[in-house]
């Protein structure tokens, strides 16, 4: 069953968001992928963000770039756990979209992750994290990617 849902605003945001899918991945955590842009498909925001739960999702990952509305419309409509990507943008280098997320009103919560790759990284792991709370062997895999993470860091510089 896909238990992780990466949404992003448009087809070029998939350069920051696949590394949140690739993570999911390697962690063996079914997820899907869609383009759905809060300003030009809100009809298909409404329908995904509605209907998240009942096709089974536990966990929305929403990328997005710019004014970045989609994390918060769409947590907006759903119960789920969302977590917002600001995807870096060219005007402001995503300080635009890291405050267009982070902001959001008191009553409609967005996980908020960093700007660009390391956000969508670790909106895998947050997501992956979120999921092990009922699912022992998720956890035992979401440890391992750690234990393999603290293994690979150098003692020596050199």
């Amino acid at each position: 069953m896909t238990a992780v849902g990466i949404i992003m605003g448009s087809r070029s945001d998939w350069e920051t968001m696949r590394h949140a899918s690739e993570i999911l991945e390697t962690l063996g955590v079914a997820h899907e992928t869609k383009v759905v842009s809060a300003h030009r498909t809100p009809d298909r925001l409404y329908d995904y963000a509605k209907g998240a739960a009942g096709r089974g999702l536990k966990v929305i990952i929403a990328g997005a770039g710019g004014a970045a509305h989609l994390p918060g419309m769409a947590a907006s409509m759903t119960h789920l756990p969302v977590l917002g990507v600001p995807v870096e943008s060219k005007a402001l280098s995503g300080m635009d979209s890291l405050l267009s997320i982070v902001q959001m009103p008191g009553g409609v919560p967005v996980g908020t992750l960093a700007i660009g790759k390391a956000g969508a990284i670790n909106a895998g792991l947050l997501a992956a994290a979120i999921l092990a709370t009922a699912d022992e062997t998720l956890g035992e895999r979401l440890q391992e990617w750690r234990r393999a993470q603290t293994e690979s860091v150098a003692e020596q510089p050199e």
